[in-house]
């Protein structure tokens, strides 16, 4: 079943600061930003997110908002509904054209989640509230996932930065939960994608498809990951009681 709407709308990253540099070779002498993990991360919160920095040529890690706010807009409120940017349109839609073609960004996650109806997801009363999945690398790695960053000044002149996650079709893994997911792009893939090297448009967007579904694990977790307020680590463990449908029961990457 296909189910309206976009995707990802929460996702999770736990990792260490301090690993996530190393994984995603940020040099030392770059500001390492101050955060802490979050297991449910909602739009219009401040998010972590890999740039190129256009003085040095260095990657950094930075805080922006999630929910891209395009530079013409006249309210920040516009962000909170950009949160994704389709694959499909993002070369031509005027909120992310620009984006796309100067400020590309990689934004680390752990995992993220995805729901399904309380029929397709075994329960017998169908007023259950809908059940989360947490979805991860199989590798137990983070995740890079394809985004566009903008930065918009308010009325006083005050800067604000947000970002927008690139969402492609599923794959056959993803596709049970949901007909979207979010651009997951390979290491190799990174340097053209941050602007370290040139690269022509069409390259860019060859890169904006499904990963092979063999890289992902998932599992399903607690239904207080339905709301935004619970944040703790306990949100990603599998939830033994509840059953899952064929290809949605993996192993979690990640020790309980």
């Amino acid at each position: 079943m296909q189910r309206s709407g976009e995707m990802c709308g929460r996702y999770f990253l736990q990792r260490d600061p301090a690993k996530l540099e190393t994984y995603f070779e940020v040099p030392e002498t770059s500001a390492r930003p101050n955060f802490a993990p979050n297991w449910n991360m909602a739009p219009t919160q401040d998010g972590v997110v890999l740039r190129r920095n256009p003085e040095t040529g260095q990657r950094q890690m930075d805080l922006l908002r999630w929910g891209l706010v395009p530079r013409w807009a006249k309210d920040a409120k516009d962000g909170a509904r950009l949160i994704n940017a389709r694959a499909e349109g993002v070369a031509e839609k005027p909120s992310f054209r620009d984006a796309l073609a100067k400020r590309r960004c990689l934004v680390p996650a752990d995992g993220f989640y995805e729901w399904l109806s309380p029929k397709e997801a075994g329960a017998k009363g169908t007023r259950d509230p809908k059940q989360p999945f947490a979805v991860a690398l199989a590798s137990g790695e983070p995740m890079a996932l394809a985004g566009i960053w903008e930065g918009w000044k308010d009325p006083e002149g005050h800067w604000l930065r947000t970002y927008s996650i690139i969402t492609t079709e599923a794959n056959p893994k993803q596709a049970p939960l949901h007909h979207r997911m979010p651009v997951i792009l390979p290491r190799e893939a990174w340097p053209a994608w941050l602007g370290e090297r040139e690269a022509p448009p069409e390259e860019l967007l060859g890169m904006l498809r499904p990963c092979p579904p063999e890289w992902l694990a998932c599992w399903p977790v607690d239904r207080r990951a339905n709301k935004v307020s619970e944040n703790d680590a306990g949100l990603i463990v599998r939830d033994p009681s509840l059953p899952a449908p064929p290809g949605l029961d993996d192993p979690s990457p990640y020790a309980a």
